[in-house]
């Protein structure tokens, strides 16, 4: 986790005497914070024979998540930055040793050190992959490096060639090539293309783009790069101005033929690209002529999954996996729905993991939904006793903001019609 100036980090040691209170403090520091609008990072520290338990139960997270990115028809994983940390690389370590089928990708600066400690990490890999780069925009050169345009071409040639010296399979990052003009850009991919790269990533590092724009670069970049038929083009978008997905759809309708993604999501400060929306994309949108081996009926559950093990949760209106992607709560469209599925929804809920579609009883709801829902709990209403029926769940709607098939019978009962239930 990357703080800001403005946030808050507690560190709690388990197994210590003072663990209690340790763990009150940081519920209050925790509301207090959420209500400033402040991030927080909290580091469970396990004591003593704790830290083995700690340890067994990462490993097995790792594994989990091995595990599931191959069932769920992953490519390529990007297990990690092995020298950020022992943890990244006994997690990037571990997952090359699971992995069999799949390409696992292991992340670095263009500092040789970083190199070495990848390959390392990674010399289990059946099909390793060392993503190694550099910041190619004006204000990476002058501020983050404090160099040169033809200094910066000098180091992503060195950290390539080094690169290629352990795996054969060597992605190149330009970092902020979002922002980098394009001529330039051209001249970084051809120079390391002519060193070895075999995958160019084109980030949009600060999610800046437009999709007009991001796609014009990738065009642009299979135009005028020597060599570019013989690597792959690949997109990296931040969500910033939340166009990531957009943005990466450019990408590959305009020559790129990976896209980086995660589930739901999540990401560097408003996040990146989704997995399970381009997914969907590519599968709605046959003309593209693209398409993944993701299982797309995995996709929900695997979303869940990363809720609960990271403890980020899924917004409601979340596009695919949120609770309300197939859900109706307004009269005309669940008038639509409950006639025809395909009047309000391009997608098989089913296609994506999700039992069924529902119909959510507000206050905003027809004749039609009451009817519908009265029905799955066993009331056939005649047209006379919906009439009646539907001014009393109006009342019922108007206090509470969900009617739920609990509710149904109570109001029905209300009425005084003595409507009962089909067997």
């Amino acid at each position: 986790v990357r703080l800001g100036a403005d946030a808050l980090a507690v560190g709690v040691t388990i197994g210590s005497d003072k663990q209690a209170d340790l763990l009150t403090r940081l519920a209050r520091f925790t509301r207090e914070a959420e209500l400033m609008g402040m991030p927080v990072a909290t580091h469970i520290y396990p004591r003593g024979n704790l830290i083995k338990a700690s340890e067994r139960y990462k490993a097995k997270n790792v594994a989990y998540a091995a595990r599931v990115a191959i069932e769920l028809g992953v490519d390529i994983i990007e297990a990690g930055f092995p020298r950020s940390s022992p943890g990244d690389f006994k997690s990037v370590q571990s997952i090359s040793k699971l992995v069999k089928n799949a390409t696992v990708c292991g992340l670095t600066r263009a500092v040789e050190k970083d190199i070495e400690v990848a390959a390392e990490a990674l010399k289990y890999a059946k099909r390793p992959r060392i993503h190694t780069g550099i910041g190619t925009s004006d204000s990476h050169i002058k501020f983050k490096f404090n160099s040169n345009r033809e200094a910066i071409i000098e180091r992503a040639v060195r950290a390539v060639k080094y690169a290629k010296t352990f795996v054969e399979d060597v992605e190149f990052y330009a970092e902020d090539a979002g922002r980098t003009d394009n001529e330039f850009l051209a001249k970084v991919c051809e120079a390391v293309i002519k060193a070895g790269a075999t995958v160019l990533n084109i980030p949009d590092t600060t999610g800046y783009c437009l999709p007009e724009e991001y796609g014009a670069k990738m065009k642009y970049l299979k135009e005028n790069v020597r060599g570019i038929d013989g690597a792959i083009l690949s997109c990296h978008c931040h969500n910033d101005l939340g166009l990531a997905t957009a943005n990466s759809i450019a990408g590959v309708m305009n020559g790129a033929r990976q896209i980086e993604c995660t589930i739901n999501g999540i990401g560097e400060r408003a996040g990146n690209t989704s997995l399970e929306e381009v997914v969907m994309i590519l599968r709605q949108h046959p003309s593209l002529n693209l398409d993944t081996n993701i299982n797309s009926r995995l996709l929900y559950d695997t979303s869940q999954m990363v809720s609960q093990k990271m403890g980020m949760m899924v917004q409601p209106n979340k596009a695919i996996v949120g609770a309300n992607a197939f859900a109706h709560s307004s009269g005309i469209h669940q008038d639509g729905v409950i006639k025809n599925r395909e009047t309000y929804e391009i997608m098989d809920p089913e296609d994506v993991g999700v039992n069924a579609s529902t119909i959510v009883l507000t206050a905003r709801s027809g004749r039609a939904a009451l009817a519908y829902r009265a029905k799955l709990v066993g009331y056939e209403l005649t047209k006379r006793q919906l009439d009646e029926v539907y001014d009393e769940f109006l009342k019922f709607a108007d206090v509470q903001k969900e009617i739920t098939d609990a509710d149904i019978p109570e109001i029905i009962e209300a009425c005084n019609l003595g409507i009962e239930t089909v067997s």
